[in-house]
């Protein structure tokens, strides 16, 4: 199976016929990299890596809120979301 093949299967999710899980697509991919970055920083490059960390979540929780492929998925935007408010309310 080439690279591309692989990369196509991931983003058509597991199982098939109900997707829960799937390769992250480019939002979650910058998340994690902020994720990254925060893990292994301090200081400012931290919190820099702490906001793009939330940023890719918030933009890949809208994403799957307003056009995820099923119920489960919309749900799961919906309820990043909320965690994502309730976390930055909660460093007000």
């Amino acid at each position: 199976m080439t690279a591309a093949e692989l990369w196509r299967r991931g983003q058509e999710g597991w199982p098939r016929r109900f997707p829960i899980a799937q390769f992250p697509n480019p939002p979650l991919l910058v998340a994690l990299a902020g994720w990254g970055l925060a893990a292994v920083t301090g200081g400012g490059a931290e919190d820099v890596g702490r906001a793009v960390l939330m940023l890719g979540l918030a933009v890949w929780a809208w994403e799957e809120l307003v056009s995820g492929v099923n119920w489960f998925r919309r749900l799961l935007g919906a309820g990043v979301l909320v965690w994502i408010v309730a976390a930055l309310a909660g460093e007000l």
